[in-house]
């Protein structure tokens, strides 16, 4: 299964950028998992929406050609950042590559409810008209604390948290072959 991750930071050593890693690395066997660069999206604009910078373009692309999407938020002001919804709503535009694109969320902060604001509004945004992104349902992945339960090179080192992930990852492959099995059968 091809899997594009979408990481709303594009800070560096970003807490989630190294869970979107760790998930690539460790669940290879599982998934196929691409981190795409957000840096250089340009903010949407509508004038250029039917004839976008190559950037956005390439970004369309490659996740009309993914299987699946593994969106990877911090929270910022309670919500979810600029960068992961600019990039929503040039692929919600045209071609529209996220229509029926099933989704998965995780996310990393360093307070005690990870991203539990963040990915209620993602959540809300991926079921509107001009995304409808299906989501496995009751696999929430808030990381808290994060900065205790990862080390300096992203391996995770909580074993709560790993096997949480471990079976979020398990559940989200069943859920996308059962999806997979329905849409062929019709």
């Amino acid at each position: 299964m091809k899997v594009i991750a979408l990481v709303g930071s594009i800070r560096k050593d970003s807490y989630n950028r190294k869970l979107a890693e760790y998930v690539k690395n460790t669940f290879k066997e599982q998934m196929d998992v691409e981190i795409l660069n957000l840096r250089d999206i340009p903010f949407y604009d509508q004038d250029i929406e039917n004839d976008p910078p190559a950037p956005v373009q390439e970004l369309r692309q490659k996740v009309a050609a993914a299987d699946a999407v593994l969106w990877v938020t911090p929270e910022y002001n309670y919500s979810i950042p600029g960068v992961l919804k600019n990039v929503i709503d040039w692929l919600s535009r045209g071609d529209r590559a996220l229509n029926g694109k099933p989704s998965f969320i995780m996310g990393a902060s360093m307070g005690l409810l990870g991203t539990v604001r963040a990915q209620q509004h993602l959540r809300d945004i991926l079921f509107s008209p001009g995304v409808n992104s299906p989501l496995l349902p009751g696999n929430e992945v808030y990381v808290g604390v994060v900065h205790e339960k990862m080390d300096d090179n992203g391996n995770l080192k909580d074993e709560a948290t790993v096997i949480f992930i471990e079976s979020v990852i398990n559940n989200f492959v069943k859920w996308f072959d059962r999806q997979a099995t329905a849409a062929a059968s019709k």
